[in-house]
């Protein structure tokens, strides 16, 4: 019994030493640490306005009005194609076809009541069939009424048997970075998707060849939103939803829509002509960087600088001068190349286009007409463009486009030095077939297979009839 008093006692005064020295010493030092850690100050931003201390977004914008605006008048698009697969055993035992149908998504925006629909070029490329689901799941045969690959638009149209909701366009120039935008569109076959971002930037060029311009925003664009609608918190269609940058193949944090100028464009022409119609300031050169700047001992690392001036464009007749620096392009400002690509992709020929440009360190305003493009790079020749009555009369010839400038490549240029070939002179036929304009160039090689053998015939500056081959 007295050893159990005893350890009992030995316990408790244990005990009562362990809570004396918890708060003598451990507890005091929390209150000192607890009260040092408050008395540190904290940094605000400075500002002289009185802000909501939580930053929330201005609350005032209604995405659920655009989003209620824009999602009936976007589409679900399935394209069916035909793919060569492997032959394999079975087929070759069975005697059947390696052909098999493929079955892709993407978006389509309805932009009137009749049935005519925007989509990407690359959503209905390759078709033999193609269908179109409405918002309230009817569903309708589409057909192509025509597409530009070099921008990604494509426009169809379906026969409904009612009007249909339709977005209306907005000016693409005037969204801003940082404005607030809805993309809409279907993912990953998840039908009337809507997501929400703002404009990172604008005149964005991913391909680095300056022949694009698109606008970059944050809000989630993936596979199947292609051809979808990118609207304004008032529902107005600002731009296409055409690209993403990612490793995966998924949405990463940027997406890339065609602005609406440039489609709307595109699609008036296609509407109008069959094909898109570009207007051209008729100038070469490049964006300045510090590097151009150093080359021309420029002090502005901003515009595009003119190299050169083709003869008898609209840049030529208005006045434009080599060395000068395009600044604006009406109200928009130029920065590079891309700003200045953008912008003309959104004209048309016999537009005509307000050019501030720096010459001499001061600013001027030239008034020029955009022509059509008469001239085409073709890579084994050079640069050719459309000859002119005294040219054909002074080769004695009556049809025929004009060598403009040979071809920067060594082995070809070498090739037509060495048998007199030179600028002015005239080619006549390509592939047996007589050529009067870059047109008829251009069909040609379009339909000309890779392997085939590229005939040339040109009459040079003694007038000879020379012919050439090339693989």
């Amino acid at each position: 019994m007295k050893k159990i008093l005893s350890i009992l006692f030995v316990s408790a005064l244990g005990g009562a030493i362990t809570l004396g020295a918890y708060k003598i010493f451990i507890e005091k030092n929390q209150d000192v640490a607890i009260q040092n850690k408050q008395e540190q100050p904290f940094s605000f931003p400075v500002s002289h306005q009185t802000t909501n201390a939580n930053f929330i977004p201005d609350t005032d914008v209604s995405f659920a009005a655009a989003a209620e605006k824009t999602v009936h008048t976007v589409v679900h698009v399935k394209n069916t194609t035909v793919s060569s697969g492997q032959m394999t055993f079975e087929d070759l035992f069975f005697g059947r076809q390696s052909q098999r149908a493929q079955v892709g998504t993407g978006s389509g925006v309805i932009i009137s009541p009749d049935g005519y629909i925007i989509t990407n070029n690359h959503v209905i490329a390759g078709s033999r069939a193609l269908t179109v689901t409405l918002n309230n799941n009817k569903t309708y045969e589409a057909k192509i009424i025509g597409a530009d690959e070099k921008t990604d638009i494509a426009l169809i149209k379906v026969e409904a048997d009612e009007e249909l909701p339709f977005t209306t366009f907005g000016d693409s120039d005037q969204a801003k970075i940082g404005e607030w935008v809805l993309a809409v569109g279907n993912p990953f076959n998840l039908t009337s998707t809507v997501t929400a971002g703002i404009i990172s930037a604008k005149s964005r060029d991913l391909s680095g060849l300056s022949n694009q311009s698109f606008i970059q925003t944050d809000a989630a664009v993936n596979p199947g939103n292609s051809g979808g609608a990118l609207v304004n918190t008032n529902g107005d269609l600002i731009g296409i939803n055409t690209a993403i940058t990612s490793q995966t193949g998924s949405y990463i944090g940027y997406s890339f829509a065609v602005p609406s100028n440039i489609a709307k464009k595109v699609v008036q022409d296609i509407m109008e002509f069959g094909n898109v119609q570009n207007g051209i300031l008729g100038v070469s050169g490049g964006s300045i960087s510090a590097g151009y700047a150093e080359k021309f001992g420029l002090n502005t690392t901003e515009g595009f600088y003119i190299e050169e001036v083709e003869e008898d464009s609209g840049a030529d007749i208005a006045g434009l001068k080599s060395g000068d620096i395009i600044k604006k392009l009406e109200n928009i400002e130029i920065k590079k190349f891309s700003d200045l690509k953008g912008f003309l992709n959104s004209k048309s020929p016999n537009d005509v286009v307000n050019v501030t440009v720096l010459r001499d360190g001061e600013q001027k305003v030239f008034a020029v007409t955009l022509r059509k493009n008469e001239t085409l790079t073709v890579p084994i020749i050079g640069v050719i463009k459309n000859a002119k009555p005294k040219d054909l009369k002074k080769y004695k010839t009556e049809n025929g486009v004009k060598i403009a400038r040979l071809t920067n490549n060594k082995n070809y240029l070498s090739y037509w030095i060495n048998n007199g070939v030179q600028v002015g002179d005239i080619i006549t036929a390509i592939n047996d077939t007589k050529v009067n304009s870059i047109d008829d160039v251009q069909t040609i090689l379009k339909n000309r297979h890779t392997n085939d053998l590229l005939r040339i015939e040109l009459i040079n500056s003694k007038g000879e009839k020379e012919r050439y081959n090339f693989r």
